[in-house]
């Protein structure tokens, strides 16, 4: 068999649970390993029926697991039962403000929520090893940039100081008891599926779709690292594989393009792409408790497993416009 066809046939028949597996990202990478072949298991806290997974009908082809992240019985029962062979720890609050409004209900999920699953994890002899999804939040603010995987973790806000600890925790679990564990720091991830039309990037879609004005929360200059949604799930799929190889086993790593925009050259890009140039955003100048630039150095992932991005910034943007253009037609 040949280098090639042992990756593609890597998923075959393994055995995998992902919590988080409705979420945009999760929706995209439960199809993805659906599509390898691989026997998913998904924990579903709630069945939102606006999930792409949902949506999609995919969800019916998973064996579906109710229940809550913070079950630690739950987690064990199933990762013995269903003799898992590889998790990818998705779950968790996702959203700033929220995490601003209710900074307990966010330190529960995203801090308990890792060490309850990791703590399964290392009494399953089965389980081969988990990826665990941090966040660029991580890093907090930092004087250099682009942000590398060596810089201290220093969140100072809730959700930043959530993705920190976790990120920690995996890492700690990792070095501690021999894990076969890498944390994914992932830039901000956008594609079709993702409806949180509070986010950047779904918002003006929808906006100017409908012909409207999209709205900036912020004054525009803010700098971020977009990364497509198909290049993290292929970033995902490539650590998984390589889990227990000395590069990567205990190992945090970016996910990004490497290339930050503002918020308005992206809104621009947008509306390039659109059917409607004359379109002009409405910018509300009130962000705060948010970190003014951020991006990320992918140097590790490129050199550790050959990962590089592959769809540019108007690639990328294209490809979720034909997305949001059937999804709000239908």
């Amino acid at each position: 068999m040949s280098r090639q066809a042992e990756k593609e046939a890597f998923w075959l028949g393994r055995r995998v649970f992902i919590t988080g597996c409705t979420g945009f990202l999760g929706s995209w990478l439960t199809a993805a390993l659906l599509d390898r072949g691989a026997v998913v298991s998904g924990l579903i806290r709630v069945r939102e029926p606006e999930s792409e997974l949902v949506r999609s009908g995919l969800i019916s082809r998973i064996t579906q697991i109710p229940g809550e992240l913070l079950d630690y019985a739950l987690l064990k029962q199933t990762l013995t039962d269903h003799h898992i062979d590889t998790v990818f720890h998705l779950a968790g609050q996702t959203i700033v403000g929220v995490a601003n409004r209710d900074p307990v209900a966010t330190f529960e999920t995203n801090i308990r929520g890792t060490w309850l699953l990791l703590e399964a994890i290392r009494h399953t002899p089965t389980v081969r090893g988990a990826i665990i999804a941090s966040s660029e939040k991580a890093y907090g603010e930092q004087s250099d940039l682009p942000y590398r995987e060596e810089f201290a973790l220093q969140g100072r806000h809730p959700y930043e100081v959530s993705k920190s600890c976790a990120d920690l925790i995996a890492q700690s679990f990792a070095h501690t008891y021999g894990l076969a564990v890498a944390v994914t720091r992932c830039s901000n991830l956008y594609g079709g599926g993702d409806l949180s039309w509070n986010r950047l990037i779904p918002g003006t879609i929808r906006s100017i779709l409908n012909g409207e004005q999209p709205v900036i929360r912020s004054d525009g200059s803010f700098r971020r690292d977009y990364l497509y949604v198909a290049d993290a799930v292929r970033g995902y799929l490539m650590l998984a594989q390589n889990l227990t190889e000395p590069g990567v086993r205990g190992q945090p790593f970016n996910l990004g393009s490497g290339c930050p925009v503002s918020a308005l050259e992206v809104v621009r890009t947008i509306v390039a792409l659109s059917k409607n140039p004359e379109i002009q955003p409405i910018i509300l100048n009130e962000v705060v408790h948010e970190i003014l630039d951020e991006y990320l150095s992918p140097s590790k992932a490129e050199k550790a497993i050959d990962w590089r991005p592959q769809y540019t910034l108007a690639g990328g943007l294209k490809e979720a416009m034909d997305w949001y253009k059937a999804y709000l037609n239908s």
